[in-house]
Parts: C-alpha cells; sequence; structure tokens
C-alpha cells in the first residue's frame, strides 16, 4: 500500500473532517478579509456621510441666511415701494398746487390785462373829450401826443461799510 493511502476508515473520516476544517478556515479567513473589507468601506462611508451631514448643515445655515437677507431686502423693498408711491403722490399734489397757481395767475394778468385795455380806453375817451372841450373853448392843446417819459431811477445798493476788528462791539454791560 502506497503511504498516502489511508489505512483504515477511522483514519479516512478524519483526514476528510481535517479538510473540510481546513476548508472552512480557509473560509472564514476570507469572510474575515471581506468583513474587514466591508467594515473600512463602511467606516469611509460614516466619514463620508458625517463630512456630507456637516456640509449639510452649514448650507441650511447659509440658506437660512440668504432667507433673512432676502425677507429683509423684501421689507426694504416694500418700504421702498410706499414711499416712492407717497412721493409719487405729494409731486402730483404739489404739480396740482402749482397747476392752480398758474392759473390764478393767468387769470389775475387777464384781469389786469383787461383792467389795462379799459384804463386806455378811459384815458382815449377823456383825452378826445378834452380836446373836445379846447376846440369848443379855442384853448391851446395841453397835451401832445408825443409823451416825455421821465427816466426810471435805479435805486442805489446800500453799501455794507466795512466794520474793523475791535470796534463795534456790543457790550453786555
Amino acid at each position: 500500500m502506497a503511504p498516502s493511502v489511508p489505512r483504515t476508515r477511522a483514519a479516512a473520516a478524519l483526514r476528510m473532517k481535517q479538510i473540510a476544517i481546513d476548508n472552512q478556515d480557509r473560509t472564514i479567513r476570507c469572510l474575515r478579509a471581506q468583513l474587514a473589507t466591508e467594515r473600512r468601506g463602511l467606516a469611509t462611508t460614516k466619514k463620508e456621510l458625517e463630512d456630507t451631514q456637516v456640509d449639510l448643515e452649514a448650507s441650511h445655515k447659509v440658506i437660512a441666511g440668504l432667507t433673512e437677507i432676502g425677507l429683509s431686502m423684501s421689507k426694504k423693498i416694500e418700504r421702498m415701494k410706499v414711499k416712492k408711491q407717497k412721493v409719487r403722490a405729494n409731486h402730483v399734489e404739489c404739480h396740482q398746487k402749482f397747476q392752480a397757481r398758474i392759473h390764478e395767475a393767468e387769470d389775475s394778468m387777464q384781469a389786469q390785462h383787461l383792467l389795462i385795455e379799459a384804463l386806455v380806453d378811459e384815458k382815449d375817451s377823456l383825452l378826445q373829450t378834452i380836446h373836445g372841450l379846447q376846440e369848443a373853448n379855442n384853448a391851446p392843446a395841453p397835451f401832445d401826443d408825443e409823451w416825455e417819459e421821465e427816466p426810471e431811477e435805479e435805486p442805489e445798493e446800500e453799501e455794507i461799510e466795512d466794520i474793523p476788528l475791535g470796534e463795534g462791539e456790543i457790550d453786555d454791560k
């Protein structure tokens, strides 16, 4: 018999059990290696998840800050719109007041123009009456059609005299 051949059934069964245990041992080592690899992968994934969570929290803070800024800007815009409407309303009111003043001034100027025309007509009528009376009395005409206008005097501007320093002080006693 060859030395590698098992001599008895018990030895063969023992050898089969040893091979099975060796195979299980190899499988266990292989599974442990896979488990270690999976744990390392899981640890990496967990670290990435934590980093992502930190990034997400930071993003939420930024979004909250931007939302707050946006709300603040919206409020400011609304206040500016209200202010703009008030300014526009004030402008319209002022414009209407100025238009009323302009119409009032135009009406006043028109009334003055009519008054001046009436006075000129009355002056012409009075001059005709005077000429008629003078012709009836054979008196010389005191008025010519040529009027000598007196030059208008321009008011002199008051000069402010220079007061030297130290003079003209007010004494409160």
